[in-house]
Parts: C-alpha cells; structure tokens; sequence
C-alpha cells in the first residue's frame, strides 16, 4: 500500500471510531428498553431529525450511483430523478410529517410503521401487520445489499484490496455499529454524516470544476457528447461485445443521441412518490419531539436535499469532462466521486471526502437492518408467536435478525458488477408501491378500510415485481420506472376494495379525526 494510500486509511480510521464513539455512547439509553431502541424515546430535535431522515434516505447512490449515472448517459435521468426527489423531500415534510406524528401516537404509541397501520385499522388478526413486515424484510434485504456494494466499491478503489473481501468488511462494521446504539446513535451519527456527505459533495464540485478548466470549459468539452446536457435527449455509449465503452483515438466513443421521451421524464419524476413509504424517513417523522418543530426540519431537510442532489449530479458531468475515459463500464463509472477525490485532495482529505461515502453507506444500511429487525422481533415475534415475550427477549431476536438480514444482503452483494443505482431503484419503488399510497389513504382518508389497506399492499408490492421483471424488459413505453405503475394500482386497489367494503367503525373514524388535530 502507497504513503498516500495509507494517509486516507488513517483519516477514515479515525472517523470509523469517532462513529462507534457515538454507539458506545448512546449504547446504556438504547438498551433501557425496545421503544427507544427502535424509536428513541421519541426525543429527536429538528435539526438531527431531518439530517438523519435525509442521510438515512440518501445512501452511497447519491455519492456513487447518481454521479455515476451522470457520467455514464449525461443529464436527463439524473436531472428527472433529482427533480422528483427533491419535490417528493418537501411534499412529504409538508402534508405527512406532522398528521403521522401525532396519528402514530393516537394509534395506540405506535413505534414501528406495520404497527401504524395495524393499530390505525384496530386489527385483531393481524394481517396488515404480517404483510407489511415481510415486505420490509424483503425490500430491506436488498437496499442493504446496495449499501454493502457501495463499501466494497469504495475501499477496492481507493486501496486496490479484492471487492468481496472489503464488501465484508463494511457489512460487519455497519452489523456491529448498529448493535451497539440502535436508533438514538443512529440518529446522532446521522446528523454528523450528513453534514461531512454535503461538504464532502461542495468540496468536490468546486475542485473539479477549477481542475476541468471552469465552467465554460467544462460545458463545452460536454456539448460535444450528442444528447449528453439535453433534459429530453440521452448519450448512447458505444459499446464493445465485453460491455465496456469503445475508445476511438484516445476518447470515448459515442452513438447518436438518444430521444428521452416525456413518458421517461415523468417516470424518473415518480421517485418523488416513494418518499410517501419510505420507513426510514417515515419514523424520523413519528420521532421527532414535538409536532410544531417539524416545519424548521421541512426547510433544512428541502435545503439540504437541493444542495446535495444538484452537486452530486454535477460532479458527475465535470468527471466525463476532466477524467473521459477513466471508467469504461456503467458500473465502475460509479467510482467517480472518490475517483476526483484522490486525485485532486490531499490524501488525508481526500480519506475525509472519500469517508463521505462511507458515512451515506453507513447511515443508511444501520437505518435499514434496524427497521428490518424491529418488523421481525415487535411485529411478527411479539405479536404472533410469542405475545408473552419480554421486552430484553425482543431485543436480543431483532438482533439475530439484524444478522440474518444482514448475511442476505451480503449474498445479494456479491456480484462486483452491481450497479447501485440500479439495486436501489428497485426497493425504492417496492417501499414507494407497497407502503406509499397506504400511508397518503391512511392519514387523509376515513372512509379507507382494512380490506383496502391489505389489497393496496398486496397489489402495490405484487406490481413492483411483474412490472420490473415481465413488463419493463418488453421496452417502449413499458420501459417505464415501476414505481409509477405499481403506485397507481395500489392507490386504484385500496379505494375500490375499500368502497365495496364496510365502513370503519366510530372509534376508527373518532381516531382519525382526533388526528387531524
């Protein structure tokens, strides 16, 4: 290992233990008992709220797969996708945070999101709640996957070690970091990660624009990529039968420019919809301390968004025009980020920069398998196989299940071609589908029933994977993001289900209206 390299493993050492510090710390107030293990007593402040929501939400993609997603094809699908989210961010904090806060309180202190919905339609038998934590164990199986692939990517390029061998090393890290604190030292570490994600991404931006030659420079190197900077036009690497980009007289080869079409502007808008199911950011909602300061963490979540997700983009057009034929393959043009990085920082700040990455992997994946666990131990152990279960038994289960999770998403893992914005894009819209348009019906419509919260899920999740595996790969117009779809059937299943079937009774519908309070 060069000087330089083991100057950037030291700087991310040293964040690695300031992190567990923060475990180690909050580790006695986590163990008290599950509900501030899984929700923090309920105790978090505007501004740690709404970093950690958007850290935990954010994950290695938007240091990794965004940019690279711009490197690789240009503007429009980084644009359209950077649009929707950064809407979806405000809509969400606008018309959900503050009716779920108090909603979740109503319905019987719920702490975990099957526990809404379970308790918000009083079942006896629960149905809704089994449903709705096996659909988080899945789709959490797979972004934790994509947050493992991310550390593998990252310390394999930056220190040339074997992918596997480092991906493991980052899944054991986060396994064991999430053990120590639960979601108070997951919260605050968030908070902190997501302030060096965001100047790790300024920094970043503004090297890079000064080493490609400054804006202008940088945009005219771009518009000679056909299609490359269009919002409704694509780049079309040229590509070799090995699937790696042609290089022509030392550049990289490109086709024609490709039509993007409004239908596919509009599909990459529809990420903005997953944000209405997304449990990590729905849970900083029902945590946060009081009501009234979710209007301050609207404006630094919306902010924060806006800056991350435009310097992400960026970072990836001023990498096509500083580095052009750095990364051959969609998948290793991922690497971008930390790629500019080491070339352009100090070793010791680009291991500060590059522990960016780091920090939107771990505050991610920790939110993912804590979720993950607590839909096993408090909805599915506690309440169908063992009711008298204690509140330490609870804990010690969702953490054999924190760890079986977790082995999974390392075997989803192991595939070092991954592309990881690919990987999150599908449990997106599995979260976005199956619990979305339940959440929108549950807070801002009485008359939904529980018949027409279980078809919405069932028809939501169901629909996530039909589309994605047998219609999308037909192409066209069917070539569409599936969340968009997949939402659209599960709203269309929950209002027919629920209008052929009886009304809530009063106390379900005296709830609801005490809610709105």
């Amino acid at each position: 290992m060069e000087s330089s390299q083991i100057q950037t493993l030291i700087t991310m050492i040293l964040y690695i233990g300031v992190v567990i510090g923060i475990g180690v710390y909050f580790a006695k107030r986590a163990n008290e008992n599950s509900e501030n293990y899984y929700l923090g007593g309920r105790s978090l402040g505007p501004w740690v709220a709404a970093f950690s929501a958007e850290a935990s939400d954010m994950s290695g993609w938007l240091l990794m797969g965004l940019p690279g997603l711009a490197y690789w094809t240009g503007l429009a699908d980084a644009f359209w996708t950077a649009a929707g989210l950064a809407i979806g961010t405000y809509i969400n904090w606008l018309i959900v945070a503050k009716r779920l806060r108090h909603y979740s309180e109503i319905a019987g202190n719920a702490i975990t999101l099957p526990d809404f919905f379970s308790n918000r339609f009083h079942e006896r038998k629960k149905v809704l709640m089994t449903i709705s934590s096996l659909f988080i164990l899945i789709f959490f199986c797979v972004y934790a996957s994509s947050c493992f692939v991310t550390c593998g990517k990252l310390f394999s390029s930056l220190f040339g070690v074997d992918y596997h061998i480092m991906m493991i090393v980052g899944a054991v890290f986060v396994v064991v970091y999430t053990f120590l604190g639960g979601f108070l030292a997951e919260s605050a570490s968030d908070f902190m990660q997501a302030v060096i994600m965001v100047l790790a991404l300024v920094i970043i931006l503004t090297l890079g624009t000064v080493a490609a030659g400054g804006p202008g420079e940088v945009f005219s190197n771009l518009k000679a990529i056909p299609g490359y900077l269009g919002l409704f036009s694509q780049a079309t690497p040229v590509l070799s039968e090995t699937g790696e980009q042609i290089m022509q007289n030392g550049a990289p080869l490109f086709g024609d420019a490709s039509p993007y079409s409004f239908i596919s502007a509009l599909s990459m808008l529809a990420w903005g919809l997953g944000y209405f199911g997304m449990p990590q950011v729905l849970l900083r909602f029902m945590a946060i301390r009081r009501k009234e300061e979710l209007t301050k963490s609207r404006r630094i979540a919306t902010v924060w968004v806006i800056i991350s997700l435009f310097a992400a983009i960026m970072i990836g057009l001023i990498g096509r025009a500083y580095a052009p034929t750095a990364f051959a393959t969609n998948s290793d043009a991922e690497n971008i980020f930390s790629f500019l990085a080491s070339i352009l920082l100090h070793p010791l700040f680009a291991g500060l920069v590059s522990a960016g990455i780091l920090a939107a992997t771990i505050s991610s994946s920790d939110s993912y398998l804590l979720i993950a666990a607590s839909a096993f131990s408090k909805n599915l152990w506690q309440r169908l196989f063992r009711k008298e279960a204690s509140d330490k038994e609870i804990m010690h289960v969702g953490r054999a299940a924190l760890l079986i999770i977790a082995f999974l998403g390392a075997i989803i893992a192991m595939d070092e071609n991954s592309v990881i914005f690919t990987i999150v894009s599908f449990a997106w819209a599995g979260f976005g589908a199956t619990f979305g348009p339940l959440m929108l019906f549950s807070l801002f419509w009485k008359r939904t029933t529980r018949s027409g919260a279980i078809a919405g899920m069932i028809s939501g999740g169901a629909m996530v994977f039909i589309w994605n595996f047998l219609i999308k790969p037909m192409g066209g117009i069917w070539g569409i993001y599936e969340l968009l779809p997949a939402f659209i059937v599960s709203s269309a299943f929950i209002v027919i289900v629920s209008l052929l079937s009886k009304a809530p009774d009063k106390t379900i519908q005296d709830e609801f209206e005490a809610a709105k309070g």
